[in-house]
Formats: C-alpha cells, sequence, structure tokens
C-alpha cells in the first residue's frame, strides 16, 4: 500500500486515507498532505462496518459541495429504482 501511496504523492494527487487510530505509519502521510480519516480498531469481522461510516458521510458531503441531488444521484441503474404501485 505504501507504494501506491507514493505513486499518488508523486502525480499530485489529494489522498484522504482511511485507517485505524494509532496508526503510526499512515501518520506520515499526513506530513505530506494527506487526509487521515481514523476509525476504531476492532476485529476484523467488523472493521468493514465501522469503516463505511465516514466514507458514506464523506460521499454525501462532497455530492453536496459539488451541487448534486444526493436523493437523485445520475446514471443510477433503474434496476435499483422503485416504484409505486398503485
Amino acid at each position: 500500500m505504501d507504494s501506491v501511496i507514493q505513486q499518488l504523492l508523486a502525480r499530485s494527487a489529494k489522498l484522504f486515507i482511511l485507517c485505524n487510530e494509532g496508526d503510526e505509519a499512515m501518520r506520515a502521510y499526513e506530513k505530506q498532505g494527506c487526509h487521515l480519516i481514523q476509525v476504531p480498531e476492532t476485529v476484523d469481522c467488523l472493521q468493514p462496518v465501522l469503516n463505511i461510516v465516514p466514507l458514506q458521510l464523506l460521499s454525501y458531503h462532497l455530492t453536496l459541495i459539488r451541487g448534486h441531488n444526493v436523493d437523485q444521484p445520475r446514471n443510477l441503474a433503474k434496476s435499483v429504482t422503485t416504484s409505486e404501485e398503485h
């Protein structure tokens, strides 16, 4: 993962890194301009549940900042939309 982060930084990417609280290896990237989103560490099978919450909030706020409607995303496939039946 370190090599991927280094390659992205070399290309001037703005990185948001999701990591566990207290992950000192990732804190070094904070000094290079990366934004850390730290979540509490838990057992492996529950970690994705904790990780998804800040990522959903990030998506929500970026959508609002860009002026899009969060309730009607572009390119939403009809298979996932619901229709009212009378």
